[in-house]
């Protein structure tokens, strides 16, 4: 019978996805802080990259120096807000947002990456109007559905989503009204599993087989790259 992978393999494997997922929050946080200030209460998007970095595990020193290096405390590396639209296989629209302090070497990435998974970048505008901008704080199975709904419209949510296959729960806002619906909900005992301001497709597009499976590798591959920070689609991938 063979044997699996070591346990320092295994350990160098979450230690590497680790580093990739605080890179990705560290330049989060330097590029809301040099864009609003490094005050996070008078600056949401730093709030909610502060709150990622905490939820990793981020060392509050990690994330002082981050900032300071934003505003110019600290010398540190300024980094772009640069977004790629393309389409993968079957059709299926994808958003690439990326921080990057190398525009050429991050294109080449992406576009590699929609190449060898047999999708292609497309021009700007060519997929952002299938995707809208929402808050979601979303609740796992089991959390009181009438409760957290009650909350939510008090709260002055726009919607409250319940999955019938698990019972998980989505509240949604208006992007600008996040904050403050996040706020009343932890205030009413119903801090949410998961809170961000994502892009959500108007229409998802079922894909199966092959094609899934290449929509599926090119999607893990896109995340995988230092330089992007979110990839969205409209991929029903099913299941799988």
């Amino acid at each position: 019978m063979g044997r699996g992978p070591s346990i320092e393999a295994r350990k160098n494997a979450v230690d590497a996805q680790r580093g990739k997922i605080f890179t990705k929050v560290i330049r989060e946080i330097g590029v809301a802080a040099r864009a609003g200030g490094g005050d996070p209460s008078g600056n949401p998007r730093l709030r909610a990259a502060i709150d990622k970095g905490l939820a990793v595990n981020m060392s509050k020193d990690v994330i002082e120096r981050a900032i300071k290096k934003a505003t110019g405390e600290l010398e540190g590396v300024e980094y772009e807000e640069i977004r790629y639209e393309g389409y993968a296989p079957g059709g299926v629209a994808v958003i690439v947002d990326c921080l990057t302090d190398n525009k050429v070497r991050t294109v080449a990435d992406v576009r590699h990456a929609f190449g060898k998974f047999g999708g292609n970048l497309g021009t700007d505008g060519s997929v952002a109007f299938m995707f809208r901008k929402l808050g979601v704080l979303s609740y796992a199975p089991g959390a009181d559905e009438d409760r957290v709904t009650e909350a939510a419209i008090d709260a002055g949510a726009d919607d409250v989503v319940v999955y019938p296959e698990d019972g998980a729960i989505d509240v949604l806002t208006a992007p600008d009204a996040f904050e403050a619906v996040r706020a009343a909900m932890a205030a009413a005992g119903l801090a949410p599993d998961l809170a961000e301001v994502t892009l959500r497709a108007d229409n998802d597009i079922s894909v199966e087989g092959e094609t899934a499976e290449q929509v599926r590798k090119l999607l893990r591959w896109l995340e995988d790259l230092d330089d992007v920070q979110n990839v969205y689609s409209n991929a029903d991938l099913g299941d799988a």
